[in-house]
């Protein structure tokens, strides 16, 4: 090829290349495609990290722990101990410990979370319990002596309170608070279904639905003491609706915040089950296997068989009459006639578009046997069982017209 011709091709590829990236310029459409990838990480180990940062913005000191029993030091600025996670561990000192410190002047925000039990006498919050403050169902409630949709509401302690947000939401499914010289109430969403029962008229204020109490106050020696039966509305999915955030900071302004958002500990084997379950799995099998590879045996050992091996036609003797008692003879003879046809096929296109007749005339202008012959050996056997020099027969007729493909 001539160095014009070279150059001429090099020039029409050029133009090509060009024309095709200057169409695909002129039809390209931008856009822009946002994909949810969920929660952040710390979001996902943290479901209080709004309210956290909530509070921050609003110069409230935040600190987080995970351990219920370390309180707050008594400083100047008042401390509020906020209890939002399971206190199932909790003992009785622990508790003793805590109220001795709100009783000093601490604030304590914590959550209800057993029922009353009347037979018992206790609902094993030992909190609840110490504070003889009970929480049962509201159907169970309602069942028992009913309420008045207008029950009084006392109200809470006066703070100053910034305004709230407006809603037309019906008060009827969410929690009404009155604050002092404040006309309107606040509204949150509590979880309905559990109701705070004040039975020696310890509070002096708490909050209602239509049906049931969700938070109660009361003073509690130089300190304060809230109850409610749920913290789910200062979750990160849920602070930001109706006035719950507003609440967060009506019940710790001016105080510097502790939240103990994980009060159970995770242990290593807890941590192994969770990330690692195949392997512990593996290593239990292992173990066992090796406790009874090292068990005492009962009884002589067997003698190790003998290192002679038997000849290879004893070996696929064994095997053919393996498969003949476990598939039965026509799975055996089902199996030669497909292998035929699979030859068949490959030596004559279309020969799976004939009929039985015109494959058998195939068949036999290719093997060069007659049609006869064909005929038996490929016809379908009847369902009994065959006799040993039939099976062997019809095998043999198989097994030709399959070595003349």
């Amino acid at each position: 090829m001539s160095r014009g011709s070279t150059l001429l091709i090099a020039l029409l590829a050029l133009l090509v290349v060009g024309g095709g990236g200057f169409y695909i310029a002129g039809n390209l459409e931008r856009y822009e495609e946002t994909v949810d990838q969920g929660p952040a990480p710390e979001v996902r180990a943290n479901p209080y990290l709004a309210a956290e940062r909530f509070l921050r913005e609003r110069s409230i000191p935040v600190h987080l722990s995970d351990n219920p029993a370390k309180l707050p030091e008594q400083a100047q600025q008042p401390q509020t101990l906020m209890l939002l996670d399971s206190r199932e561990n909790m003992t009785p000192d622990q508790a003793d410990k805590v109220l001795s410190w709100v009783r000093s002047g601490g604030r304590l925000l914590f959550v209800a979370e057993q029922l009353w039990d009347e037979k018992k006498g206790h609902s094993g919050d030992v909190l609840l319990d110490r504070l003889k403050i009970h929480q049962s169902l509201t159907t169970d409630l309602l069942q028992q002596e009913g309420l008045q949709d207008d029950e009084p509401i006392k109200p809470a302690i006066p703070l100053l309170a910034p305004q709230k947000k407006a809603t037309a939401a019906p008060w009827s499914e969410l929690t009404r608070l009155y604050v002092e010289n404040d006309e309107a109430p606040a509204y949150m969403s509590f979880d309905t279904s559990f109701h705070l029962d004040d039975p020696f008229d310890q509070a002096q204020s708490w909050a209602n639905s239509a049906a049931a109490t969700h938070m109660m106050q009361l003073v509690y020696g130089d300190g304060l003491i809230t109850v409610v039966t749920d913290a789910d509305l200062w979750k990160n999915r849920a602070i930001a609706r109706y006035d719950n955030a507003w609440l967060l900071w009506y019940l710790t302004q001016g105080s510097e915040v502790t939240m103990v958002v994980s009060t159970q500990r995770t242990h290593l084997l807890s941590l192994l089950l969770r990330h690692f379950p195949l392997a512990l799995t593996t290593l239990a099998l292992l173990i066992a296997l090796a406790l009874w590879h090292a068990g005492t045996r009962q009884g002589p050992l067997q003698v190790a068989p003998g290192r002679g091996r038997r000849q290879l036609i004893e070996h696929l003797r064994a095997s053919a009459d393996f498969l003949r008692r476990r598939s039965g003879q026509q799975a055996l003879l089902r199996g030669l006639q497909l292998d035929i046809l699979r030859r068949a096929r490959q030596r004559h296109p279309g020969f799976e578009t004939l009929g039985v007749a015109d494959q058998w005339q195939v068949l036999s202008r290719l093997t060069r046997q007659p049609t006869r012959t064909i005929s038996q050996a490929m016809r379908p056997r009847p369902a009994q069982r065959m006799s040993n020099a039939d099976f062997t027969r019809q095998v043999a007729h198989l097994q030709i017209l399959r070595n003349a493909l």
